[in-house]
């Protein structure tokens, strides 16, 4: 229940009753009083912090306006021309934007911080006067009617009825004060409803006027922004031309680089570090120069120059060269160093360093160098690893580790993540690995701790020619991590792991079922099944190649781990039945390139320059209206191939589920031709394409509606944007219609619209 209603025959009454309901207006009135001050004062931080960012936009557009693109060779295109110019449109426009936040800003404080300060001061701060006056009457009336009750009774009349009289006129001020008081209270707690919401819808009106305005503003952006557009489009095209020819030129450079390095038959160049001697016992130095040979004179000139000095340039010295020899290890400590004897100089041999031995083989071909009998003769001989093999000895070891771990530290904490020392994990793996010794049973011996044993299982499991889970399968175990549903994973990995060899799937059973056995001891050694999936993922199976594509995949490794351990009976227990069908196990579903790259860099709901505006043009038009996805690429190939490269072509669909609607503009415009898939369902006539940015809106024209259908999937997907739709199979989309991405469709799953690859529903 609320307040109670303060009557005012209770200011006659004034009882405890009565007291406590003041007592209750009274801390209303003050919790009023708290948050009009709060929100007074965060008002003020609000208008402060949106003048901080306002400053800042203005300060951003200044950078903007005053930056200047340079651009190589001697001329711009004027397509290159637009674009430079566009900082200086972007940086008005910004400008205009904050004038705009300014006058928002000036109106805040004027109907919503005044007003609300001067309810405040005046009605609360009246409320508080009127308080304090009835506190007071209390005090007088309460004290003069004791003062009265305690009056002997045997004063004279005149005195006591002049006592009495008193005390009356007191009574009569108290009453009268309790009766304003009450008034004044609950008038304050009406008054207030009004008076502190209407300053804050005048707020929320000034905001969205303020928004409105940027809206109108956009609006007004809106024909320079699609003319850049095409300025944009233009430049990358050419852009792509340019930059197959240089790639093409950086892959024979990097297949050849010698070939490629001599620039001019007058002179070699490079880097070498020349030994400069010092009287002892100093020793010598080494010093960095950059030298020019010029062959013809035989002149070697060295400048210093060493770029962490911030590339400062040090002195030139000359000398000529008379002959070049390899110098050998054995009478110098340093690699590919050459013995030049010069003439011009009271040193007659200089001593220099190349970079690397084909750049040593470079230098001295140069210098018309030899190479000395005993290093062409020499061999090299390379490190030889550890040669672990999945064999009887490597599998005898394996149940041994395990063994020897679930025996002595299967609670450890740490176990498998706390690694050994290096020198006594190989020692131990290698005398494990060699039939003479493998016998010593780790369970039971004491010279090896369990994080050695650990650490050398790891490492054999590492050093195998191919890892346990083969390279063969890696993509395909990758591919159900990736995009499968929960089960279907399972499903999945159970019939790949019985793809494995023999050998290969019975030391996997025993890692993973030793694995679970340290997962469900996890209370103690702290290892869970995420902890050991990251310390096995990249043990167990690994791809082929070693790039950076495949070190992203690591997190799949390890959920594939994961499931080997946590279904390790279900999965090593029997062989699958049958393989996963196709709507248990999307293995095969169709390819989502299109998804990641037509989302590739593109915020949500912000003008996207990979996407082109895509207008109607009516049958009578000099274009057609429908055309083959060939005549439409053969159209605009300068342009539309490279389109679609940007915004992400969708996957190839099947011809009798999908039609394909080609719009075209006039050349002159320079907007190439934009494709969009529909479904043959829905009559060409009916079909209207959708302007970019105006996809769900209230707004859209009735000459660009669409029609609406149902769709069902068939495939299982999970959303990777905020704007697009996570679904199982069989779920049922309704309002589907086409998007202005290329093979997406736009629908609603449960009450919420979004983003559909095409590829993955039918239509109903």
């Amino acid at each position: 229940m609320g307040l109670h209603p303060l009557e005012f025959s209770e200011c006659y009454l004034d009882s405890p009753a009565f007291r406590e309901k003041i007592k209750a207006h009274e801390a209303e009135l003050d919790k009023t009083g708290r948050f009009i001050k709060e929100l007074y004062k965060d008002g003020k931080n609000l208008i402060n912090a949106t003048k901080q960012l306002s400053l800042a936009q203005k300060k951003f557009a200044q950078c903007l306006g005053e930056f200047k693109f340079e651009y190589i060779g001697d001329a711009k295109t004027d397509d290159e021309k637009c674009i430079d110019e566009s900082l200086q449109e972007f940086s008005s426009f910004l400008r205009n934007l904050e004038d705009q936040r300014e006058l928002m800003m000036r109106n805040i404080t004027e109907t919503l911080m005044k007003p609300l300060e001067q309810f405040r001061k005046e009605q609360l701060g009246s409320a508080k006067a009127e308080r304090k006056r009835y506190e007071k009457e209390t005090e007088k009336y309460y004290s003069s009617l004791e003062k009265l009750l305690n009056m002997s009774a045997k004063k004279k009349e005149p005195q006591l009825q002049e006592a009495d009289m008193s005390v009356e006129a007191m009574r009569q001020h108290f009453q009268e004060s309790s009766l304003e008081y009450v008034c004044k209270l609950q008038e304050i707690q009406e008054r207030k409803k009004f008076e502190c919401v209407e300053p804050m819808l005048a707020f929320f009106q000034t905001v969205f006027t303020f928004y409105h305005q940027g809206y109108e503003l956009a609006k007004d952006f809106d024909h320079y922004k699609k003319a850049l557009q095409i300025n944009i489009q233009n430049t990358r095209s050419r852009f792509e031309g340019t930059r197959s020819e240089v790639y093409e030129l950086l892959k024979r450079i990097k297949e050849s680089p010698q070939e490629y390095r001599q620039t001019s038959p007058i002179s070699s160049e490079g880097y070498l570090y020349v030994q400069e001697k010092r009287p002892p016992p100093f020793g010598s130095s080494w010093v960095k120069r950059y030298c020019t040979l010029v062959k013809e004179q035989k002149i070697l000139h060295m400048k210093t120059f060493d770029q962490r000095s911030g590339g400062r340039l040090g002195e030139t010295e000359s000398v000529t060269i008379k002959s070049c020899v390899r110098k050998t290890t054995d009478t110098l400590d340093r690699r590919f160093c050459l013995d030049i004897e010069i003439t011009d100089r009271p040193i007659t041999v200089l001593t220099v360093q190349a970079l690397s031995e084909d750049d040593h083989r470079f230098w001295m071909h140069a210098m018309g160098g030899k190479e000395l009998m005993q290093y062409l003769n020499r061999t090299h001989s390379r490190e030889r690893g550890i040669d672990a093999q999945l064999d009887d000895v490597g599998i005898s070891f394996v149940k041994n580790s395990i063994n020897a771990v679930e025996t002595r530290g299967i609670n450890d904490q740490g176990l498998y993540r706390v690694v050994g020392v290096s020198s006594k994990v190989q020692k131990l793996l290698s005398l494990m690995i060699d039939e003479k010794s493998c016998e010593i049973d780790l369970a039971t011996s004491e010279d090896w701790d369990v994080k050695t044993i650990t650490s050398a299982l790891k490492l054999y499991l590492r050093s195998l020619p191919e890892p346990l889970m083969t390279y063969e399968l890696y993509k395909e175990f990758i591919v159900p991590a990736k995009s499968a549903t929960p089960e279907s994973r399972v499903q999945a990995i159970h019939c790949l792991v019985h793809k494995l060899p023999e050998r290969n799937r019975l030391v996997l059973s025993l890692v993973t079922k030793h694995l679970a056995n340290v997962a469900a001891n996890s209370k103690q050694n702290l290892m869970t099944v995420a902890n050991l999936g990251v310390v096995f993922g990249p043990t167990l199976m690994r791809p082929q190649e070693e790039t950076v594509a495949a070190i992203m995949d690591l997190k799949f490794q390890n959920i594939v781990v994961e499931i080997l351990i946590e279904q390790h009976e279900k999965i090593f227990g029997d062989a699958p039945s049958s393989s996963p069908s196709l709507a248990a196990t999307p293995l095969s579903a169709p390819t989502r390139q299109s998804k990641r790259l037509s989302r590739q860099n593109r915020p949500l709901a912000v003008y996207n320059p990979q996407v082109l505006d895509v207008q109607t043009v009516s049958p009578s038009s000099e274009s057609p209206a429908l055309v083959s996805d060939e005549t439409s690429v053969s159209s605009n190939e300068s342009v539309s191939s490279q389109s679609s490269n940007a915004s992400g072509t969708p996957p190839e669909k099947s011809k009798n589920h999908h039609a394909t609607i080609s719009t075209s503009l006039p050349e002159s415009t320079g907007i190439c031709t934009a494709t969009a898939s529909w479904m043959n369902s829905a009559s060409p006539a009916s079909v209207t394409p959708v302007k970019p940015g105006s996809a769900g809106t209230e707004k859209n024209k009735p000459e660009e509606s669409v029609t609406l259908m149902k769709a069902k999937a068939v495939y299982p997907c999970e959303a990777e944007h905020d704007s697009e739709l996570s679904f199982q199979v069989g779920a049922i989309f309704h309002d589907v219609k086409l998007s202005r991405e290329p093979g997406w469709l736009e629908g609603v799953l449960e009450g919420k619209r979004g983003l559909i690859p095409e590829n993955y529903v039918e239509i109903l």
